[in-house]
């Protein structure tokens, strides 16, 4: 059964690759939101399954919707994993603090991304 993933990302290319892979490959049910307020909106809304999170976004930013999508008793164990340019030494930790579960840096490697992917898609010990 595919999962539900909000994906939040602001750039229009880097949403339709993320939607391919998502979607296509990976036969994954994908809400999109391109920018953080959007994001807590479309999570309370939607409930999704697990969250992609971009962490440099317009009007709220990725490390202030994932905290405030971690106040709250509906998402404290949703995972949110952070898929950011920001991949300087400290950048994972910063996301990790901000309350995401992990951190992929882009560009991507879309055989990594997939592995990375992979734990947060099974269901019952099932591989994807």
């Amino acid at each position: 059964m595919p999962k539900r993933i909000l994906l939040v990302e602001d750039e229009e290319v880097n949403r339709a690759l993320f939607v391919d892979i998502l979607e296509v490959m990976l036969a994954q049910e994908v809400l999109i939101a391109e920018d953080g307020l959007e994001a807590i909106l479309m999570a309370h809304e939607h409930q999704p399954d697990l969250i992609l999170m971009d962490l440099t976004l317009p009007k709220l930013d990725g490390w202030q919707a994932t905290r405030s999508l971690r106040s709250t008793d509906a998402f404290r164990d949703t995972p949110i994993l952070a898929i950011t340019a920001h991949a300087m030494v400290g950048d994972r930790e910063r996301a990790l603090e901000a309350g995401c579960d992990d951190h992929f840096p882009k560009p991507i490697d879309l055989d990594a991304f997939i592995k990375f992917l992979q734990p947060y898609l099974q269901e019952d010990g099932a591989e994807v």
